[in-house]
């Protein structure tokens, strides 16, 4: 049976780049929920509780969730993961 390829080790300063990039989406998408929230209460007619936590809970997550997304792509690319996944580094070391 043949034998898998290691997977290499994130290290500490990718990981370390990554949660403080992580730290300022997460207070991006709080600015964002909160355009979102006066945006909502700003327009014309009634505006219950359910509708503005809703609205920022939905905008906060969505945001948080999408550029945390890009964030571990961005991640993984700079780590070594994606070369090794592929195997495309094999081929290019035998030729």
């Amino acid at each position: 049976m043949p034998e898998q390829d290691p997977v290499p080790p994130m290290r500490q300063s990718t990981r370390r780049r990554f949660w403080r990039t992580f730290r300022l989406l997460g207070l991006l998408s709080i600015v964002i929920a909160a355009i979102a929230i006066v945006l909502v209460t700003r327009g014309e007619g009634e505006v219950h509780a359910s509708l503005i936590i809703a609205t920022g809970l939905g905008v906060g997550f969505m945001v948080l969730l999408g550029s945390g997304l890009m964030a571990l792509m961005f991640a993984s690319s700079d780590s070594g993961h994606d070369e090794a996944a592929s195997g495309t580094h094999r081929e290019n070391d035998k030729e």
